[in-house]
């Protein structure tokens, strides 16, 4: 019992650790794709990002009010769901946008994301995505510290992210890091300033087009189907075993 307390202890202190080394992102996009093309697609900004980047019409001092509404109309259009909240890091706002689209290959049409083209479609035996982020930079990225009035400049170390959660299992991708997280998703990342000044980001994946829940439940079927015709074997070998041979039985 104090080995297994001993263990949690230590699984939860490396995870606690491995989380704070995990990079903040001064501008994230993470979409959700779905097999049939639908997707959801979550922004994670800083109201100065916002504002550089896609020309959205908010003040990045802590102490300004940020209109919602506004917000949540300048990246919905009509039929298209949207939520919106705020959230703070570092004494800094942040805007926390949510978009569900049926056709991830229509997202440009909101204003928003109109920086990107999307591709998805069957090449073969694979679904080929493809997302081109093309040119960004839009006002000037400074912003003002709140309360002192003095004008502070990005460095450009900060960062950018486009992170993609696939549905099925990755067959090929262009993933800077080469690493695959939780086994489906991709992260790219950008310096701000590179972002800033336009520099085009290309994000390509190859995938099954079989959904990883549909090939996990495919598994757990043969499984069970093998299991079942194992057993069923033998129970015919044992009771072969336990049939009376009739010969054995005559009298000498």
């Amino acid at each position: 019992m104090r080995l297994l307390v001993l263990t949690l202890v230590l699984a939860a202190a490396a995870a606690a650790c491995g989380g704070a080394f995990e990079p903040e992102y001064e501008y994230e996009e993470e979409l959700y794709l779905a097999l049939d093309s639908s997707a959801t697609l979550n922004v994670y900004a800083s109201a100065a990002s916002l504002a550089a980047l896609r020309g959205l019409p908010l003040d990045p001092d802590p102490r300004a009010r940020i209109d919602l509404d506004a917000v949540r109309a300048l990246f919905g259009a009509p039929a298209v769901p949207v939520s919106v909240s705020l959230s703070r890091r570092d004494g800094r706002r942040f805007v926390n946008v949510s978009v569900d689209v049926d056709d991830v290959r229509t997202l440009p049409r909101l204003a928003p994301f109109a920086w990107s083209s999307y591709r998805f479609d069957r090449r073969g035996d694979v679904l080929e995505f493809r997302q081109t982020v093309g040119a960004a930079g839009i006002r000037d990225p400074g912003s003002r510290d709140s309360g002192s009035g003095i004008r502070r400049s990005w460095t450009g170390g900060e960062l950018v992210a486009f992170r993609i959660h696939l549905p099925s299992e990755i067959v090929l991708h262009n993933a800077p890091s080469g690493e695959i997280l939780r086994g489906n998703i991709l992260v790219w990342e950008q310096p701000l300033g590179d972002r800033l000044a336009g520099r085009p980001l290309e994000l390509q994946v190859n995938l099954e087009p079989t959904s990883i829940l549909a090939r996990t439940l495919l598994l757990f079927a043969g499984t069970i189907l093998a299991a079942a015709a194992a057993l069923a074997g033998v129970i015919w070998w044992i009771r072969s075993q336990e049939t009376p041979n009739p010969k054995s039985q005559i009298p000498n």
